[in-house]
């Protein structure tokens, strides 16, 4: 392989774009040349923390692993051929351990995982991926949609946690890619009591326009909308370290929890324990997604939930950098960055 560009983190707050020359593929292995990759919440963590929990950068690496690319080669036995887009499962569990053989296969601890530390992702032009990670697509899904595949994939899994009922009301907090698509998936289930909670106006906006029924820019929104009740379900999607603490306090009694976001500092805020005890409630820790890919490429394909409009913006990898630093700066309009390889500019 030639030389191109990367997308390195070598450490809290230091980005680097390098050049970079991917190792060639094994007998398993196929190489790809990147389309789309999108940057993810926990991406911005590795920037922001240099880490999250035991994953901790001890030498640059690059990281993506949302993302759709074109395979290099014929594999017959996938009938997929030169030259085809697919996505990409960026994770590899071992399905050999307690938890892959009891189904919980995102929870396996000896996974590989494409874009976390020690393993480089996508941001960069090509790279040799698992041919068992390959993921064909129909006719009609573009290389964007391909790579929000995955964060679709992780609201999927976060609804099939908090198992959604007709009429409840239900809040969601935090509105980036992932509250946004779990918006959308809510209102796809017939729930139509919806409370959008974000601190900045365009993403309540935008949830307000894809179905949510009432939006503010904290908690006190819930108790406006329930006069002081809580919701039935509360479905947590910030990087806020208060995001646990707001979650129960929106909460009503009896009431369900599931919590989506990673806070920065990987720590949440200290919050009165009783909250939650009084409550009574029932709290879920929702991580990366099961076996969803066919749910999320049926859901796209036929129009049922629209990725596009969660992306606003897109860099190429020489101007990538950028993309790290207008979300992590909450810039205004900014919903969903994608790098496009192979393109210059930004816009």
């Amino acid at each position: 392989m030639t030389s191109s560009k990367a997308l390195f983190i070598h450490g809290a707050g230091d980005i680097q774009i390098s050049d970079f020359i991917p190792d060639s593929p094994t007998d398993t292995e196929v190489m790809v040349n990147v389309a789309a990759v999108g940057v993810c919440g926990s991406d911005l963590h590795y920037y922001k923390d240099g880490g999250i929990g035991g994953a901790t950068i001890q030498s640059p690496f690059i990281p993506g692993h949302e993302f759709a690319a074109y395979v290099t080669q014929d594999i017959p036995e996938m009938d997929i051929q030169l030259g085809e887009l697919v996505a990409v499962d960026p994770a590899s569990p071992c399905h050999a351990c307690e938890w892959c053989v009891r189904g919980y296969h995102n929870l396996c601890p000896k996974v590989s995982f494409i874009g976390a530390p020690p393993f480089n992702g996508a941001m960069t032009n090509a790279l040799p991926v698992p041919k068992k990670s390959l993921i064909k697509l129909p006719q009609g899904i573009n290389a964007e949609q391909g790579a929000m595949l995955e964060p679709l994939g992780v609201c999927i899994h976060a609804i099939d946690l908090a198992k959604p009922k007709l009429m409840e009301s239900i809040a969601v907090i935090g509105c980036g890619g992932i509250g946004l698509g779990i918006i959308q998936l809510l209102v796809k289930t017939g729930c139509h009591h919806i409370i959008a909670i974000d601190p900045q106006d365009h993403r309540t906006a935008k949830a307000l326009s894809i179905g949510a029924n009432a939006a503010g820019a904290s908690i006190d929104a819930v108790n406006d909308a329930t006069n002081y009740r809580g919701c039935d379900l509360v479905i947590e999607a910030s990087n806020s370290p208060d995001g646990m603490g707001d979650a129960i306090m929106a909460a009503a009694i009896g009431g369900r929890v599931v919590l989506v976001g990673i806070p920065d500092g990987d720590t949440y805020t200290p919050f009165p324990a009783a909250q939650a005890r009084r409550r009574g409630l029932d709290v879920r820790f929702s991580r990366r997604m099961g076996d969803v890919y066919d749910r999320a490429i049926a859901l796209v394909h036929h129009n049922h939930i629209d990725v596009d409009t969660l992306i606003t913006h897109r860099f190429s990898v020489e101007d990538s950098e950028s993309a790290f630093k207008l979300q992590v700066n909450n810039a205004p309009s900014l919903i969903k960055s994608m790098i496009l390889p192979n393109q210059t500019g930004s816009h």
